[in-house]
């Protein structure tokens, strides 16, 4: 093997320093990755080595044409207006996601808009095509026919591919293969023809290594470059077309880029003609088991052909449907698209939820009833009935009641004052009450939401939790009845009134008995008694009178402190609670509107 031989051979299989890069770059006239040479489109690439190498004696080519956009910069691709709303969408999602789904869960997304971001500011004359396949399928040598020259080496040596080959049949590709780190080294022009030029104008083919290479790095350059390609070819051969490692870590994974992908089944020039039609058979059945759509009958899907990269048979067929796949201008945004649905799959678990998110009004009213049962609202309305009936009675009963009555209450708490705050034991349980009507309103708002979601619910809750008895009991003291005595309706000082003649009566009646017992008044024990009488079962009976009269306006009096008492209690819960479970909800119900958008479908209501 020459000297130059042996260079041409390293140069494809192993990777070379830096230096050698920077040369083959200022040559080439392409940016490199880091910027450190400023891409010149007008000038001409290098055929590189091996391509001069296979034309050595022949008549040189004549000078590629210009790129299509006329020998300025290519236009930057466009996307519509519905993959626009999509990734609109989807970076409004990754915003809204951020403070409750960790990075790795929105790494792809992310990937995708970078990605989606990074390839529309690049040429939409151009589509990038990757040519992947296993060790021994003939890629390379797939790679090197539809060039017209051997520019990818070949051989039985496995690996034969170290590294991604470019080879562009238009200028104004540089950025797009600087998008994929391909060193300018690795640059190539295929055999320039008008036919060739016509058919294929703006193809960006790229040789990939083995993905099912021995030599890790080689395997990962496959995965980079896959996922920043606009299509891909799968070459397949009779042996491995069924081999579980392609199917199972990338066929199946990239079902859904199905538009952007070509199956093709080399080396058929091995096979008898029955047996192509056989094997090709059960490629397309493979296939549709790993969910990918077939194009066929017109149908949108990936293309399955069956061809020798060796002889040529069927090699036309391909050139022929990449040639219209190339000239639509459309696989860049159908490969975002893609992405879009994979991200919006991966995506699905952590955004997708039953039906009946949220809280309902009964839940709300529940767990308003509950803060109310655990501040006792209902036995201070209780309680507040009743000191309005007791103050009733003081005011209405009669002045000797009252009297007795006075004496017996000498030193306790004041007529009509309530307790309104409950006592150690009775704080405990309002604590424990308080903490169950949290996990149940928690529990309840969360039961439909997606795992994230349900925790940031949860938590949400117990920190509005945090306090909230405290505050309930400071609430309820200030909604408290005020100590003394109620306020009393407009017939009580009739009521006094008539007690006080009551009481005269009998005042009346006993002093003219008296009188009368003593000799200074004439006898006469009629009047005096009937007074007496009068007074002695009027009083009662005016007492027992307000006491019926009282029970329509103290029952109010209790609704109304319960009233008041229960909304200051729902009022601190919505506060603490509900309103921040509430927000919670109603940011898992926006990021559902923004997945609705990019999946195309309801998420659950």
């Amino acid at each position: 093997m020459t000297a130059v031989a042996k260079q041409d051979q390293m140069d494809h299989v192993d990777d070379t320093g830096p230096a050698d890069e920077e040369a083959h770059a200022r040559v080439e006239g392409d940016q490199r990755p880091d910027g450190d040479e400023a891409p010149v489109e007008s000038d001409a690439w290098d055929d590189g080595l091996i391509a001069r190498r296979a034309t050595e004696g022949t008549t040189p080519p004549e000078a590629p044409a210009r790129g299509v956009t006329g020998g300025g910069p290519p236009a930057p691709l466009a996307y519509d207006g519905p993959l626009r709303s999509r990734l609109d969408a989807l970076r409004e999602l990754v915003g809204l996601s951020r403070a409750r789904l960790d990075n790795h869960t929105l790494a792809e997304a992310a990937r995708v808009l970078d990605e989606a971001t990074a390839r529309r500011k690049l040429s939409g004359q151009h589509t990038v095509v990757a040519i992947a396949g296993a060790t021994g399928s003939g890629k390379s040598q797939l790679f090197n026919t539809l060039a017209g020259v051997p520019i990818s080496e070949t051989g039985v040596r496995r690996p034969t591919t170290a590294a991604p080959i470019a080879c562009s049949w238009s200028d104004g590709a540089a950025t797009l293969i600087d998008r994929l780190g391909i060193p300018g080294r690795l640059r190539r022009r295929p055999l320039q023809s008008a036919e060739a030029e016509a058919q294929l104008r703006g193809l960006v083919l790229i040789d990939l290594p083995d993905h099912d290479s021995a030599a890790v790095q080689h395997r990962e350059h496959v995965d980079r470059v896959l996922k920043l390609v606009d299509a891909v070819i799968w070459v397949v051969d009779p042996e491995k077309y069924a081999d579980a490692a392609l199917h199972e870590r990338y066929l199946r994974p990239m079902a859904g880029h199905a538009e952007v992908m070509f199956v093709v089944l080399n080396q058929t020039d091995r096979l008898p003609a029955e047996a192509t039609e056989q094997i090709l058979d059960d490629l397309r059945r493979l296939l549709d088991e790993d969910g990918i759509a077939l194009g066929e009958y017109d149908e949108p899907g990936a293309t399955v052909l069956a061809l020798s990269a060796l002889t040529g048979d069927g090699v036309a067929d391909l050139r022929e449907v990449l040639g219209k796949f190339v000239a639509e201008r459309g696989a860049a945004a159908r490969r975002v698209s893609a992405d879009v649905d994979a991200a919006a799959a991966d995506l699905r678990p952590v955004y997708a939820a039953g039906q009946g998110v949220g809280l309902s009004e009964q839940a709300r009213e529940e767990f308003s009833d509950r803060l109310a049962d655990a501040v006792g609202a209902t036995a201070a309305g209780e309680a507040a009935e009743r000191a309005w009936l007791r103050s009733a009675n003081r005011a209405c009963g009669t002045p000797w009641l009252r009297l007795w009555r006075w004496y017996h209450d000498r030193g306790g708490p004041q007529t009509g004052s309530l307790l309104v705050r409950p006592q150690t034991d009775a704080e405990a349980t309002a604590r424990q009450r308080v903490e169950q009507a949290v996990r149940t309103v928690s529990d309840q708002a969360a039961a439909e939401l997606p795992t994230p979601w349900a925790q940031a619910v949860r938590e949400a809750a117990v920190r509005g939790s945090q306090g909230l008895s405290e505050s309930l009991d400071e609430l309820a003291g200030q909604a408290g009845l005020p100590s003394g005595r109620p306020p009393r309706p407009g017939w009580w000082p009739l009521a006094v009134l008539a007690q006080a003649a009551m009481t005269l009566l009998q005042i009346v009646g006993g002093l003219w008995l008296a009188g009368q017992i003593a000799g200074l008044l004439t006898p006469n024990l009629g009047v005096p008694v009937l007074l007496m009488l009068c007074g002695i079962v009027g009083g009662p009976l005016v007492e027992w009178s307000c006491r019926l009269a009282a029970r329509g306006p103290a029952r109010r009096y209790g609704q109304e402190a319960e009233r008041r008492l229960r909304e200051a209690a729902a009022n601190c819960g919505r506060a603490r609670v509900l309103d921040p479970v509430a927000a919670e909800l109603l940011r898992y119900r926006e990021v559902r509107e923004q997945y609705g958008r990019i999946a195309g479908v309801g998420v659950g209501r």
